[in-house]
């Protein structure tokens, strides 16, 4: 992780909320705890859901869904559309990627329904901080422009000081660092006229932060310390501990090591306050790191340890894949809502036709009969523009996972893997240089060593489940073997059966297959409690037939909230993508069967 950039995440929100930090936070608690006036509760929701150093994470989410649900409640599609917003950001400060995703499209729906354009134009700025952290890149480009363009409509300079700081930190990204700086300066500017102390604090702080990229230590160190000046002026805690972990980083660059440790340690005193787990990550990673380098083992051990004690980058990459699944079916949505509007403009035109036709005789008849059947043309291809839209946005999907799914394996294997590899072989290398003072020490030091050899075993695992090397190299039967015999036969026996699967086909249609299985069996685990599961895969001139059945407690098939808890839907929507149906065969205390047939292509 780049330790520069994550303050710059935060700027837009704090820019936002700064002018409500003198609110009296133990106030409006009591008016949320105990909501006797709607007015009261949402104005107390909104309020104490954008305080930044004085309100947990923990305790926005809960305040502005509080206020959420009161507003959707009553209907009120204004608010509903703010305290999406709010919600989306402390999911997003949380580290709940996904979740914010999903409040920050709702919230999109809302406010344009209502013409909130400034709180549009805030709330696209979001989405555009959002894809920076998990890419792609491009989409952060698109939320930028569409916030720029609104915020330019309205005049709104603050505004457009804020993405003069997006845009330049995407410059920074690219190693545009010059530009960068000139975006800073020009937000700098319009902060100084609108007299605006948290926006002038945050555009030194950038300055600081390119300027450190271009090894321009003593200016970044004179702006960073601007910025500190000002930040403790307004008692920003939240700002003053981001402020710390930009010193960490100019400091750590000239390998000022001790500096640099005790600012990342002062940033953790706020973070652990406010429950930001990102920066604690990232702080005790960089801890970590100045450890190692001055060769410090066990040190540099207890900061790793710590910093993977928090979500991982596993967490975030499953978010974004959950994020770009979102934002498939979001424009997959707008999509529709297009070709909605042309089929009602077609029916309209078409209505008119008609009764003008119905005055006339034989001419008129012939012409409302010529319209009709052009009606039904463009009814249906637009039901099939519908169809193909939704099948390239599941194809998207499903490619993307697998995409992300290779990334991770290797990220893991490569990335995760050998750093754990190397932390065993230093404990190791030192260990005959260490001098214990008595058995239990050299007992807990073979602990340690032994755990880190059983998480790069798991580690190794997880990687070959997400991609086994025997789907692409031997094909589906072995694959589905090979991930059956791992799995704990004392507590459940597999029985695998195949027919015909001798020779390859469609690699794609392998790996959805696969996919199917393994979720299919990780229900069984998760939900059924079975001590014997069957599986048979049967190919033939038909095509592809697979069965999984239990002998566990089974489910009520009707009922959606089943298929929503053991992720049926899923597998449907799987199979469905390979035109192919499947069927599910339960009842509570009688097992279940999953049936799927593929047919040939």
């Amino acid at each position: 992780m780049n330790t520069r950039h994550s303050p710059l995440l935060l700027l837009s929100f704090i820019l936002f909320t700064a002018h409500a930090q003198t609110v009296n936070v133990d106030s409006l608690k009591k008016v949320v705890a105990n909501p006797s006036d709607y007015k009261a509760l949402i104005d107390a929701s909104k309020s104490l859901s954008v305080q930044l150093n004085k309100v947990s994470f923990d305790d926005k989410i809960s305040i502005a869904g509080k206020g959420l649900a009161a507003a959707l409640q009553q209907k009120d599609t204004a608010n509903a559309g703010i305290l999406y917003h709010s919600l989306g950001t402390a999911f997003y400060f949380s580290g709940r990627f996904d979740s914010a995703a999903a409040c920050y499209y709702k919230g999109v729906d809302f406010l344009t329904r209502t013409n909130q354009l400034s709180e549009l134009a805030s709330l696209y700025n979001d989405l555009g901080k959002l894809y920076r952290k998990i890419g792609p890149y491009s989409r952060s480009h698109e939320f930028y422009n569409r916030a720029l363009a609104m915020y330019t409509k309205l005049k709104d300079k603050s505004g457009i000081a804020t993405i003069y700081n997006e845009a330049g930190v995407l410059d920074e990204y690219e190693g545009h660092f010059e530009d960068a700086i000139k975006s800073y300066k020009a937000s700098l500017t319009l902060c100084k006229e609108l007299n605006d102390k948290v926006g002038i604090a945050y555009a030194y702080n950038f300055i600081a932060g390119a300027s450190v990229q271009q090894g321009k230590f003593d200016e970044a160190e004179q702006y960073n310390t601007l910025a500190l000046q000002i930040r403790e002026e307004l008692k920003d805690s939240f700002t003053i501990a981001l402020t710390f972990t930009d010193f960490g980083s100019i400091y750590s660059a000239q390998k000022k090591y001790s500096q640099a440790e005790d600012s990342y340690l002062k940033s953790n005193a706020v973070a652990e306050k406010i429950g930001y787990p990102d920066l604690l990550r990232n702080n005790y990673s960089e801890l970590s790191n100045i450890a190692r380098a001055q060769n410090d083992y066990k040190k540099a051990l207890e900061y790793f340890s710590k910093a993977a004690s928090y979500k991982d980058s596993i967490y975030k990459t499953e978010s974004s894949r959950q994020v770009e699944e979102l934002s498939a079916k979001y424009e997959t949505a707008e999509k529709e809502k297009q070709i909605q509007q042309q089929q009602f403009e077609i029916a309209s035109r078409n209505y008119w036709i008609i009764a003008i036709s119905a005055l006339m005789i034989l001419g008129a008849l012939l012409t409302y009969s010529f319209y009709r059947r052009y009606q039904l043309k463009q009814q249906a291809r637009l039901q099939r523009e519908i169809q193909t839209q939704q099948e390239m946005a599941t194809k998207a999907i499903i490619e993307a996972e697998e995409k992300e799914r290779k990334r991770i394996a290797g990220d893991l294997h490569d990335g995760v893997g050998q750093m754990m590899s190397a932390a065993k072989m230093n404990l190791s290398a030192i260990e005959n240089s260490i001098s214990f003072s008595s058995e239990e020490q050299k007992t807990n030091f073979d602990k340690v060593v032994t755990l880190i050899d059983d998480s790069c075993k798991e580690v190794r695992n997880v990687s070959h489940n997400m991609m086994p090397n025997a789907l692409i190299k031997s094909g589906l039967a072995s694959a589905v073997r090979e991930f059956t015999d791992k799995i704990n036969k004392n507590s459940l026996v597999i029985n695998l059966s195949t027919e015909g699967l001798d020779q390859r086909f469609d690699a794609n249609t392998e790996t959805v297959l696969y996919r199917i299985i393994q979720e299919c069996v990780n229900n069984v685990i998760k939900h059924a409690q079975a001590s014997e599961l069957d599986i048979s895969l049967i190919k033939d001139e038909e095509g592809i037939s697979a069965t999984i059945e239990d002998n566990g407690r089974g489910f009520v098939v009707a009922e959606a909230s089943a298929f929503k808890g053991i992720g049926l839907q899923n597998i449907k929507s799987r199979v469905e993508f390979l035109k192919g149906s499947v069927e599910w065969n339960s009842a509570p205390g009688s097992g279940t069967l999953v049936a799927i047939h593929v047919p040939a292509a």
